[in-house]
């Protein structure tokens, strides 16, 4: 690589300064500031860097974040919304400041200048407790921020001291020897002279005034981001690319799909719902909403693409189910397929396959995979000791036992796991365990079962992870829960089980046990594969030709990132293994999590009942999508979004464009005669479409979101000031430029109705139906970088013209919030009612000395401190006083039997009064 730069440039100082903290090896060229490096620029762009493939970089934050990248630190969400908010809001009032300073010697006055997007910085500074922006480490976001600032900073009026966390910050960044090095490479140590040169090649910058300070609780994201700066180049290459016209319409869908020569061909998976239950909205858009948006993406950008999924039928949980309800495991499997399958298709998800994993293929396959393991020496045998219980006359799969958690004292843990404290628990570790089916207290008793030797294969598995998680796609918390598991150290991990509902283990000696349902489950993207195609193994077998995408929770990163694909390494069949896997974190509801039992939350069956379309309920799972943290639903937020974004910007744009065209041009598209403001633009909404694109490469389907909606902005404030209602009834000009403003909007309304295929099908086909668009507009937009066309020249007659969204009332909105909002709240005022115990070990256990009763104390001073946890959680979240009140009765109850089990009095020790 080599990295072009000049003395005195300020924006080389950012690249400079990524490059000596990343110690990426990077030739470095000092060259004149008029020097053309790029040559397809018609304008000098420094800093430049030309990368090893003949490209170039000419954007001094992206050189600095492909740096960072190289060096193996992927840029957060977090980060890329401080460079954006730099590029935005930072750079125009420090360009601003560096002329006055610079050229006109009024550095004592920049303070004016740049105080709105200090105060920003500083008040976010404030709010952190993080040394650095966006965590423990430095990161790109940090270098580009101390290196904007460090020039106007050099020698200026501007008092830090005032701003404590600010100046903590940047002295720590300052600081740094790589930081200096480059300042001194840039600055030559002359300060602002040696900028004099550079600052004199400069347009003067407009006088603008500074933008008021960000509200506090906002985020780079949400500020207002103002209008982006476009170059001329920009411009008139927009104007050229409107007019290249559309591209021959794409090819329909044949089925079978089959992986093509010379095509990008991907075999796309959502993690496979289990059977036995209604999936909830977290559920749908940790898993099925996700993928089928980037499926429909994926094939607006004309790959190769195969979406398979289905229903998860064996294990424990369909059998606990079936005894629930009264029937077969097979009977409940086919009720809860069809319930998913209806839930799926309300929802608009565009399976090219839904399956299931009960079929013959499932059995063939998995006992295939099983032979190779065993032949290669992948499996090893080990007796463990489980529960049985004498009256069922079988062990106890971990679902089918429950008792007291030995880690925090939960009455109603599983086998396997504890709801309440969520660690990880063996049935025989539980204390007063009850066989769920009788209620009687099972024995422990051992039982030989097989074990996949996941030690033995993780060499191979590291080796594997490290191209896969370098070269593809994962989200940062799939790769760090699976390099938690490699930091432990991998285990053998248990693959059968004393079950009668599953694939049955074909080995004589275990005859009797089928497989453990994380063994088998994975195997079903391959089944359902073959039930689809009989050509199946030409994606399942092809890693040369192939990529594979999981999208999941991420509860499920472990199973897919390490056991599922170390079951494939050992069966030595040419696998095709994962290359991106996109795990969510987790949806909550309102301020609590979902809860069938309870009531809590809308599950699929329940969102089409609501009376809101489907498409509105994809819209805003995928505006509050957990990309990098946990969210939540909330519906007076729902009722926003859709109020403000969709009818508000969104469809008041598409609908005003295409009423114009009726309106005031009979329903023919008028004549466009571009002038400088319609051309800049065309750049600035091209360049929203290419960041779309790009973000939608990198699976970011919420951030991508946001563009759509910038756009649709960005068409509203170019109707609201051309006016065109105004100016249709003008002379011939004023006319004509109604038309080109009117021409121009319905074209963006075009594009709009493309780029929301993914996100809103119906509305995006509704869209297209209304202006009568070209089919062949949707392969045409998306195709390489993105290309905006006029998709709709002058003459073409559009359809009839009618609102896309209606509004959501405030009433509605308060009859759905309690109708889904179950009980808990009855629940918790009734549990304050009551006394709060902790189980406490038997009579022949308990250890009591002078009234002192230590294992009571122990197990209730954790009580109170996990007590104490929730009732802070709750006030920080600002929750109702009556939730609040009835959880702090709880936690003073606990303090009460705490004191008691410790030999104290119960009652508070009097409080001294106040001097006065």
């Amino acid at each position: 690589m080599k990295l072009f730069v000049s003395e005195g440039n300020p924006h080389c100082l950012k690249v400079l300064a990524a490059v000596e903290v990343t110690g990426v090896h990077c030739e470095a060229q000092y060259v004149s500031h008029e020097e053309k490096v790029v040559p397809f620029l018609s304008r000098p762009a420094l800093p430049a860097l030309l990368l090893p493939n003949g490209q170039h970089l000419f954007s001094s934050n992206a050189i600095c974040r492909y740096m960072f990248e190289v060096s193996g630190v992927e840029s957060t969400e977090l980060c890329n919304q401080w460079l954006e908010w730099e590029a935005t809001d930072l750079q125009p009032a420090l360009l601003q400041a560096l002329h006055m300073t610079v050229l006109q010697g009024k550095g004592s006055e920049v303070s004016k200048v740049i105080q709105g997007p200090l105060n920003y910085l500083v008040q976010s500074l404030s709010k952190i407790n993080t040394p650095y922006l966006t965590g423990e480490a430095v990161s790109v976001a940090d270098v580009v921020l101390w290196a904007a600032l460090y020039p106007i900073l050099l020698d200026s009026g501007v008092a830090l001291g005032e701003h404590k966390s600010f100046k903590l910050w940047f002295d720590r960044v300052n600081g740094m020897h790589a930081c200096q090095t480059a300042a001194q490479k840039v600055l030559q140590g002359k300060g602002h002279e040696c900028m004099k040169s550079y600052m004199q090649r400069q347009p003067a910058p407009q006088i603008s005034q500074c933008r008021d300070m960000q509200p506090s609780n906002s985020t780079p994201a949400e500020a207002d981001e103002g209008e982006r700066l476009v170059s001329e180049e920009e411009i008139e290459a927009a104007a050229l690319t409107w007019n290249k016209g559309l591209s021959p319409q794409a090819t329909e869908r044949k089925h079978p799909i089959l992986p093509q020569e010379g095509k990008r061909n991907i075999l796309l998976t959502s993690a496979l719902p289990y059977v036995n239950n209604v999936p909830h909205l977290g559920n749908i858009i940790g898993c099925v909403l996700s993928a089928d948006v980037f499926s429909r993406y994926g094939r607006l950008r004309g790959w190769n693409l195969l979406f398979v999924c289905g229903t998860d039928e064996y294990g424990t949980a369909t059998e606990n189910k079936a005894r629930e309800e009264g029937l077969t495991p097979q009977q409940i499997c086919d009720k809860y397929h069809a319930v998913h399958s209806s839930i799926y298709k309300w929802f608009q998800i565009d399976f090219d396959f839904f399956g299931r994993t009960t079929t013959e293929k499932q059995t063939e396959i998995a006992q295939d995979i099983f032979w190779r393991l065993h032949k290669n020496d992948f499996l090893v045998e080990d007796t463990v000791e489980q529960l049985c219980c004498e009256n069922c006359k079988r062990f106890l799969a971990d679902r089918f036992v429950e008792g007291i958690c030995p880690h925090c004292s939960y009455p109603e843990a599983r086998g396997d796991q504890c709801d309440k404290c969520g660690r990880l628990i063996n049935a025989v570790e539980l204390k007063e365990p009850q066989c769920k089916v009788c209620r009687q207290t099972p024995v422990i008793r051992t039982s030989k079962h097989l074990f996949l030797d996941l030690p033995k294969l993780e060499s191979q598995l590291e080796q594997w992870l490290d191209k896969s998680t370098s070269g593809g796609d994962w989200t940062p918390n799939a790769k760090q829960i699976t390099r938690s598991w490699l930091r432990d150290g991998l285990k053998p991990r248990c693959i059968t089980r004393d079950l009668h509902w599953g694939t049955p283990v074909p080995h004589p000696d275990f005859k009797e046990k089928v497989f453990y349902v994380w063994f088998d489950a994975p195997i079903g993207y391959l089944s359902i594969t073959a039930n689809y195609t009989d050509k199946w193994e030409k994606w399942w077998k092809n890693p040369q030709q192939v990529e594979l995408y999981n999208f999941m929770a991420k509860d499920n990163v472990p199973f897919h990132s390490v056991v599922f694909p170390c079951s494939l390494l050992g069966a030595q069949d040419n696998y095709t293994l994962v290359n991106h896997l996109v795990a969510t974190e987790y949806l909550n509801y309102e301020d609590t999590k979902f809860s069938k039992s309870r009531g809590v939350g809308v599950f699929g069956d329940m969102a089409k009942d609501t009376g809101i379309p489907s498409d509105v309920w994809r819209f805003y799972l995928l505006y509050v999508r957990p990309e990098g943290q946990d969210s939540a639903f909330s519906w007076a937020d729902m009722a926003m979004k859709n109020n403000s974004e969709l009818l508000n910007n969104l469809g008041n744009f598409i609908n005003r464009a295409g009423m114009f065209v009726m309106k005031f041009f009979e329903g023919c598209v008028p004549v466009m005669d571009l002038q400088h403001e319609d051309k800049r633009l065309l750049a600035l909404v091209g360049w929203e479409l290419q960041q779309y694109i790009q973000l939608m490469d990198k699976v970011k389907i919420r951030d991508a979101l946001k563009h759509i909606l910038n756009i649709s902005r960005h068409g509203n404030q170019y109707i609201q000031v051309n006016e065109p209602w105004k100016k249709i009834k003008g002379g011939d000009t004023e006319r004509q430029r109604a038309g080109t403003v009117t021409g121009v909007s319905v074209n963006i309304a075009c594009l709009l109705s493309v780029m929301l295929l993914p996100y809103m099908p119906t509305v995006s086909q509704t869209i297209r139906d209304q202006l009568n668009a070209p089919q062949s507009c949707i392969n045409t937009m998306l195709q390489g970088t993105g290309t905006f066309v006029c998709a709709l020249s002058a003459g073409h007659r559009v359809g009839t013209v009618s609102p896309l969204f209606q509004k959501l009332e405030a009433d509605q909105i308060e009859a759905l919030k309690k109708k889904f909002g179950g009980q808990q709240k009855t629940a918790q005022n009734a549990a304050s009612a009551q006394p709060v115990t902790v189980p406490v070990p038997a009579a022949a256990e308990v250890t009591t000395v002078n009234g002192v009763d230590s294992e009571k104390a122990k197990q209730l001073t954790q009580a109170v401190a996990e007590q104490g946890d929730k009732v802070r959680a709750l006030k920080a979240q600002k929750a109702e006083k009556a939730v609040i009140t009835a959880e702090v009765a709880k936690l003073l109850d606990l303090k009460k039997q705490l004191a008691v089990a410790e030999g104290k009095s119960p009652e508070p020790a009097p409080q001294k009064s106040k001097k006065k």
